[in-house]
């Protein structure tokens, strides 16, 4: 018996086979092998096709196929992870209207600023625990202002994954966890956010019926199944943003449970039974993929957008390809704590939620052309991304978040030594390191949403645990000191941004 399961991302498309007895992985693929493009119009856009994501799930679907050990008769299941906060609108014949406006797009951050305070603030968070902000409610009130015809045509607006779902079973779903990331979910009432959508003069006939995360959505059509080259009727199992999914690869479904990833974003997602909320909504909190009427749970999600892809703009930008990642990581390794003080802010791809959706950019501080080079820059780029999600990490201490030790994939940042230890002594948090990955985590996903697993012990058997890191008690001292250098620069940047406002 095999598990299916995709991970939509905005830079690749992977999947992943799992054999449900060992909770092994049989075979995994990407495409493309390069990033996807995303396209920027106007600045501070940032979109997709739809169709590509489509065009690549075949395209990992056939190499999967190719496995020795893969069976597409033995597929019971299919899990869909997803990155969050996107919007795709689609037409009555299911076509995509226009270009998805995905995650990292920051057209919609006064629409939503404006909501925050028309409605009250207080009610938002109480109602919605955070702010409408830039997430997909106020990108479809941005299409209804400034797109009018298209929104006219609009059948139905949906999240990526959801798109997804569609494109494989023909139904257009979402789930509980969809809606509140999309700041849909009304948090008192347990249901849909009527008073946003009224407020925002939105119609909830726009809106997808919801599922449960861990829910049979629909069965792979026949179309489906022939594009793909698998059997009609596979049921769709589960589905989940990529954080909660990435959580939930890392059996991370508990309070005081946390995981991370360092991808083209950075993320610290912990897990916490309250309805926690910042109240400058810097970090954010949405359902848990587990979350039920007898269980609450909730992730409260810190996000960097620009993390990997800093260290992927040196790489192919200033570097022109001359360095791969691993002699990145060597150079990087030959320059001491603090980068000789060299200082990085990895903030240039858009508004950044921890700094209340201002744009800070990506900045390069106090380099001098006699000492250093590539080296201090690569370390500082390193740190800084490090930095820059210990800094949001404190904002969820302040909300009440006790997170002592965190689980990561051993991949993207992660794979840097100097990364893992900056992240490490910087958080002061025990970094577990696991073989995983949101595809996998996805297919798993599809089993607990079958009913095929019984328990957690029987869907994570196969999670396997590569290292721990511990701070060190001989660097944490220098690291805490580049780091409040660090911070204090940043507030220093911030507070200058703020007057010159005035």
């Amino acid at each position: 018996m095999q598990l299916l399961g995709y991970d939509v991302g905005s830079s690749s498309i992977k999947a992943s086979l799992v054999n449900v007895e060992s909770g092994k992985e049989i075979a995994s693929a990407t495409s493309p092998q390069d990033e996807l493009s995303i396209e920027a119009p106007y600045k501070g856009w940032a979109e997709q096709d739809p169709e590509t994501w489509w065009t690549h799930i075949g395209r990992v679907t056939a190499s999967l196929l190719e496995a020795e050990e893969a069976d597409p008769e033995a597929i019971q299941g299919i899990g869909i992870a997803y990155q969050m906060h996107g919007l795709v609108l689609v037409d009555k014949q299911q076509n995509v209207l226009r270009p998805a406006i995905i995650w990292c797009d920051g057209r919609a951050v006064e629409i939503g600023d404006k909501a925050f305070n028309d409605l009250g603030g207080s009610y938002c968070l109480e109602h919605y625990l955070n702010s409408p902000g830039n997430f997909t409610a106020s990108k479809l009130r941005w299409v209804r202002e400034h797109e009018p015809e298209l929104y006219s045509d609009i059948h139905k607006a949906m999240l990526p994954g959801d798109y997804i779902a569609m494109k494989l079973t023909g139904k257009v779903r979402t789930s509980i966890s969809g809606l509140s990331e999309a700041i849909l979910w009304d948090y008192q009432s347990g249901d849909i956010a009527t008073e946003l959508l009224d407020y925002y003069d939105i119609s909830p006939e726009l809106l997808p019926d919801h599922d449960p995360n861990f829910a049979v959505s629909g069965e792979l059509t026949p179309e489906a199944a022939r594009q793909l080259g698998l059997r009609a009727g596979i049921p769709v199992g589960y589905r989940s943003g990529d954080q909660p999914n990435n959580a939930l690869s890392l059996n991370v479904l508990n309070p005081g449970e946390a995981a991370a990833t360092a991808g083209t974003s950075g993320v610290i997602y912990g897990v916490t039974d309250q309805p926690l909320y910042d109240e400058l909504s810097r970090v954010n909190t949405f359902v848990h993929v587990n979350h039920d009427e007898k269980q609450a749970r909730y992730g409260v999600l810190l996000c960097i957008n620009g993390t990997g892809i800093l260290n992927s703009w040196l790489k192919n930008e200033l570097f022109h390809g001359e360095y791969s990642y691993d002699e990145m990581n060597e150079r990087a390794a030959t320059v001491d704590v603090g980068s000789e003080g060299v200082t990085v802010f990895p903030f240039g791809n858009g508004p950044e939620r921890i700094l209340q959706q201002q744009s800070v950019g990506a900045q390069l501080k106090n380099v001098d052309f006699n000492r250093h080079g590539p080296a201090h820059v690569i370390r500082a780029s390193q740190e800084g991304i490090a930095f820059s999600m210990n800094y949001g990490l404190q904002l969820m201490r302040q909300m009440g978040m006790d997170i002592r030790r965190i689980r990561v994939s051993r991949g993207n940042m992660f794979l840097s030594p100097v990364f893992r230890q900056a992240f490490a002594n910087s958080t002061d948090l025990s970094v577990e390191l696991y073989e995983s990955s949101g595809a996998l985590g996805a297919a798993i996903g599809a089993g607990l949403g079958m009913g095929i697993y019984e328990n957690r012990g029987e869907a994570f058997r196969g999670l396997q645990k590569t290292e721990t890191l511990e701070p060190d008690p001989d660097l944490q001292p220098a690291y805490q000191d580049a780091y409040q250098r660090w911070a204090e620069l940043l507030d220093k940047e911030l507070k200058n941004k703020t007057s010159s406002t005035y």
